[in-house]
């Protein structure tokens, strides 16, 4: 009987340890397939797909982008294939058992990072944001073509939500499309985001913006609001020193008090590189002043249909509050500063013409 105690017990602890030894085995194993490999930047640097941060001459973060129904196996080749985790079958593994939705979208991959990190990385969608300027004064095709340009959204994408009826309706815009309220900012978005979310950022920022300017903008009508966005579109277009916009949109007003054309070379310019699609011209001629279009303040009175540009918040403040004055006209008189001439009468205009050119060739 004691022979076989000590029997049971000796099969026992040999059990024990032999599971205890599989443990440390498995438990060894997972943490070699969770660290994070050697990583060679040297490895890549011809590869054109892959874009990798720098500290000195270290590589600290890597651009790594999930692209739309990509299955989990797929970015675990790449990861491996990059050399950011050392097992393609424990990353697989990983996956299934923890059964996480990895996201589509860009990220940026800290260098090193064990395997465990990235999947968190990939499963909470915080994406590498991408980093887009929209100076004032910029169309929507020329918006589009930035936003193309950042990766951010496709530019005909971009061109087709601006000019979505939905959208247009929510913001009860009387145009056919958002040219004119879409705030120029710096924004921040994902890679690949919606066109459609992209706009309604824009679109909002423009009417928080303009509604701290002014108690007055949420008490108007879309139609009024809209003039002022037109009036404000020209202004951004023609002005060049902050303390002459609002005298500019003085000088328009009172044309339009008194039937004038509002004569903006900016409408003209709108005309041929937007409808027209064609070249910015260096200099508008006659001909280019006798465009038959609703958008010629030469040819045609009061506004135009719509605005020509993304008004910033000087020109929108202008149109806000215009200087009230007595000029009707107003003419650059030096390139270099920006500097306008304001006057009355159409012969001080001419006049003051006639003295810029003899300035310049003297």
């Amino acid at each position: 009987m004691h022979s076989v105690i000590k029997k049971i017990i000796i099969i026992a602890s040999s059990l024990f340890g032999l599971a205890l030894f599989s443990v440390f085995i498995i438990l060894g194993a997972f943490i070699y397939c969770i660290s994070p490999p050697v990583f060679s930047p040297d490895s890549l640097k011809d590869r054109d797909d892959v874009v990798m941060e720098f500290d000195g001459e270290n590589c600290v973060a890597l651009n790594f982008e999930v692209v739309k129904g990509e299955s989990a196996r797929s970015v675990g080749d790449r990861l491996y294939d990059l050399g950011l985790i050392r097992s393609r079958l424990f990353w697989q593994l990983f996956c299934r058992y923890h059964q996480g939705q990895i996201k589509t979208g860009s990220y940026r991959i800290e260098v090193p990072s064990n395997a465990l990190a990235i999947y968190r990385l990939l499963v909470s969608g915080k994406q590498m944001l991408l980093r887009v300027t929209i100076p004032e004064g910029l169309t929507l095709s020329k918006t589009a073509k930035l936003m193309d340009a950042a990766g951010i959204c496709s530019g005909d994408e971009f061109i087709e939500a601006a000019s979505d009826k939905e959208i247009t309706g929510l913001y009860r815009i009387p145009g056919r499309s958002m040219e004119g309220y879409l705030y120029p900012d710096t924004y921040l978005f994902p890679s690949g985001y919606p066109a459609a979310k992209v706009v309604k950022t824009m679109a909002d920022n423009f009417f928080s913006r303009i509604e701290k300017m002014d108690e007055r903008i949420s008490l108007m009508q879309p139609e009024e609001l809209n003039k002022l966005v037109i009036l404000a579109s020209i202004v951004e277009r023609e002005y060049r020193i902050d303390d002459e916009a609002p005298l500019m949109a003085g000088v328009f007003k009172n044309r339009m008090d008194i039937g004038m054309a509002l004569q903006s070379c900016a409408t003209v310019e709108y005309i041929i590189t937007e409808i027209q699609g064609k070249p910015h011209p260096e200099v508008l001629s006659t001909r280019d002043t006798e465009i038959r279009d609703p958008y010629n303040t030469y040819m045609r009175p009061g506004l135009p249909p719509g605005p020509i540009a993304s008004p910033g918040e000087v020109a929108l403040k202008a149109a806000l509050n215009p200087v009230k004055s007595d000029y009707l006209y107003f003419r650059l008189i030096d390139t270099n500063s920006g500097k306008h001439y304001f006057s009355r009468t159409l012969d001080d205009h001419i006049k003051a013409g006639r003295l810029y050119t003899k300035r310049i060739s003297s």
